[in-house]
């Protein structure tokens, strides 16, 4: 026998020590089922993929960026203006901002919609919710960095809204403000919690919700349920439900999956790069604390349905004031959402989920909300 490549030297090296075949089996053993639904798998890779190409440009947006007042908008306009291929950069961070968001919503729509929260999944659904809204917060946090008037004044109406939070809104929001307005403090603080603080709960979250996905492997919709082929009611059993050898198709992720996955990445990131190049993003202009509120400020389209709704809202209902009671309501939603898997009692029972129809008017509404705050007239 001739001497072993370095390669598979440096393989059984590592064996030996962390028994890397534990993990590699697991790897190749993992299926992906087919069916007529099997296009929604394509979603969490998706959303990964934008949280990579975030991670990437990020960390070169670093490399010139100054978080304060005084110089975070030069910083960014000497980024767009004097590196090579800064704009580029900064357009596709900005693009791709957006794009993780709503991969990540439908994503968690896809789940909610399929019942991928069904048991034994329950806790994989619970941490996709909390990446989801850890996404949200890497939006809310990231828009002020630019220091535009834009990015300025719609910060300084969210941090407003966050201080009507019952019990802990004032404290919450003078924390994220670091005083009682928006200034040189808040931008620091901002800074801080979207590139250290945000990014360890994210890979904390991602590393547990990945590995409860490669352990459990991807959830079949319930129509097409693993394991045993489901009987009729009927004494001595029927037909199965299902076909068995439809309901038990499926195909190797690596590399047969993997690589359709590759194609929808490559694909996408085009996309991002084409939008980058024909739509770059815009500075605006630097924000000035001391002008008044300009006319139509309003957040991001991701939170243009939570903006809406507090215009719903009266002045006082009853004994409470509108808006507080709007947060409540927004809040209690957002709880629903995390506890899905443990309130959908139907679910567990095999039976048609009312769920389905509550999670359907709620998109109605979030779509009817964004688009009225959309058309919306400037004031």
């Amino acid at each position: 026998m001739g001497k072993p490549s370095f390669r598979e030297g440096l393989r059984s090296f590592l064996n030996a020590r962390y028994s890397l075949e534990s993990f590699s089996k697991l790897f190749k053993e993992k299926q992906v089922p087919v069916h007529r639904h099997s296009l929604w798998y394509y979603l969490g890779g998706t959303t990964l993929f934008f949280i990579i190409v975030q991670i990437a440009t990020g960390i070169l947006l670093l490399f010139y960026y100054r978080p304060t007042s005084e110089g975070a908008f030069e910083s960014v306009k000497f980024i767009m203006t004097k590196v090579e291929f800064g704009w580029l950069i900064r357009s596709v961070h900005a693009w791709s901002a957006n794009c993780v968001i709503f991969s990540a919503f439908v994503h968690l729509l896809s789940a909610f919609f399929l019942r991928a929260y069904r048991k034994p999944r329950e806790l994989t659904w619970v941490t996709g919710c909390f990446l989801f809204f850890l996404l949200l917060g890497f939006g809310f946090t990231g828009y002020l960095l630019p220091w535009n008037t834009l990015s300025y004044f719609a910060t300084k109406v969210g941090t407003e809204i966050t201080a009507k939070v019952p019990g802990v809104g004032p404290l919450l929001s003078r924390i994220l403000r670091g005083g009682d307005d928006v200034g040189d403090a808040t931008l620091a603080r901002f800074f801080s919690i979207h590139v250290a603080m945000l990014p360890l709960l994210l890979f904390f979250l991602m590393g547990i919700h990945l590995l409860m996905v490669q352990i459990q492997g991807m959830s079949w919709p319930p129509s097409f349920d693993s394991g045993e082929p489901r009987r009729s009611s009927e004494s001595g059993g029927g037909p199965p439900s299902v076909p068995e050898e439809k309901k038990n198709r499926s195909i190797p992720f690596f590399p047969n999956f993997f690589l359709r996955d590759l194609v929808v990445w490559l694909t996408i990131f085009g996309i991002i790069l084409s939008l980058s190049v024909y739509f770059p993003a815009e500075l605006g202009q630097k924000a000035d604390p001391y002008q008044p509120t300009p006319a139509g400020i309003r957040p991001e389209w991701y939170f243009l349905f939570l903006f809406q709704t507090l215009k719903f809202f009266p002045g006082h209902v009853g004994p409470f004031e509108g808006d507080l009671l709007a947060i409540v309501l927004i809040n209690l939603a957002g709880l629903g959402l995390i506890l899905t898997p443990f309130l959908d009692i139907w679910t567990k029972r095999g039976r048609f989920s009312p769920f389905l129809i509550l999670g359907l008017l709620g998109l109605l509404y979030v779509i009817a909300a964004t688009t009225m705050a959309l058309l919306a007239p400037v004031h």
